[in-house]
């Protein structure tokens, strides 16, 4: 089975037949200890240090079907080698393409889109409302904000209210879990702990759903809620805001509350706030974990895991787009 993997360090990336060889270098630029991974078992590399690599090297990769996530210094995602959109289809393109630029047909979608991330936040909070954390009167701010997705006129008024939901969400991470400072949101750079998280697991997310798109026959650069942009594939983050308070935000929780990440694995400097890298690889152990974990899934009557899930929503998209079936976004029930 393919699976990702992540390159903390440094390095050189080269080849030995069909096995990749990483060879990191410490802080003097000193090769340390190779490490070979067998080409056939590679979905994508996550690279958080600087990765010296040829083009023959991005030709053998391409070839294979694996893909590179970038990410600086301060953790931003910075951008992805994507592999040749094998899978593409003429018609599906053509036919994303008339959704984007039909106004009502784009904004259905893009409701559609909010609808699915503000019942997932419903979910948290009620989830953790039977928990103790008193956050009932967000869940009816929220409730309220939601009544107005429907009746939004244009994509710019729809996230407006997507994002007066989220910042209505974020104020109940405090209560969630205490001991930490949630405030308002930043971003480039996050200043406290729970902003880092976030950032950090949203990018995860981002990186995750892009992955999952390019192995369907959806175009990851035309979107709906988003705009789609020369530099980015803005699909990943119309199908991201679905998934990220259960696979991003649900993670933080947990990794907090079970002391896997505690105040002394972040680094402040100044106003900017880091994940140390141990954090950093047990941030990512469990958000690897919460994809691979399974819930029952009403309607196929088996287990599924998170990540098949994101992939069957690009499925539920493509017969969107193809005329075939009407689109309805997946909302946790548990």
């Amino acid at each position: 089975m393919k699976r990702s993997y992540y390159l903390f360090n440094p390095g050189r990336l080269s080849r030995r037949d069909n096995t990749l060889k990483f060879t990191p270098v410490d802080e003097q630029g000193n090769d340390q200890k190779p490490r070979y991974i067998p080409v056939e078992g590679v979905e994508d590399l996550y690279c958080f240090g600087s990765l010296d690599a040829n083009s023959a090297m991005y030709n053998f990769l391409g070839k294979n079907g694996i893909n590179v996530h970038f990410f600086d210094y301060y953790e931003h995602y910075t951008g992805s080698f994507m592999a040749k959109d094998y899978l593409l289809a003429g018609q599906v393109q053509v036919n994303q393409v008339l959704h984007y630029h039909n106004t009502y047909k784009r904004q259905v979608l893009a409701r559609k889109f909010v609808e699915g991330a503000s019942a997932n936040m419903l979910r948290n909070l009620k989830y953790y409302r039977n928990r103790g954390p008193d956050v009932e009167s967000e869940i009816e701010k929220i409730e309220l904000l939601s009544k107005n997705i429907g009746k939004s006129e244009n994509v710019a008024e729809l996230m407006g209210i997507e994002g007066n939901i989220r910042q209505v969400y974020y104020q109940c991470f405090d209560k969630i879990v205490p001991g930490y400072y949630f405030g308002t949101r930043t971003r480039r750079p996050p200043e406290n702990e729970l902003n880092v998280l976030v950032s950090f697991g949203n990018m995860m997310c981002y990186a995750a759903c892009l992955s999952v798109i390019y192995h369907t026959q959806l175009n990851p650069t035309i979107s709906f809620l988003h705009e789609p942009g020369a530099r980015r594939y803005s699909l990943a983050l119309d199908l991201s805001e679905i998934f990220k308070p259960v696979l991003v935000d649900r993670t933080i929780f947990s990794v907090i509350n079970k002391k896997q990440i505690q105040p002394k694995d972040f680094d402040h400097q100044g106003q900017l706030c880091m994940l140390k890298k141990a954090a950093k690889q047990n941030f990512i152990r469990s958000f690897e974990e919460r994809l691979k974990e399974t819930i029952q899934h009403r309607k196929l009557k088996r287990k599924v895991s998170y990540k098949q899930l994101v992939k069957m929503e690009c499925y539920k998209l493509v017969k969107h787009v193809m005329g075939i079936e009407g689109y309805e976004p997946w909302k946790a029930k548990w």
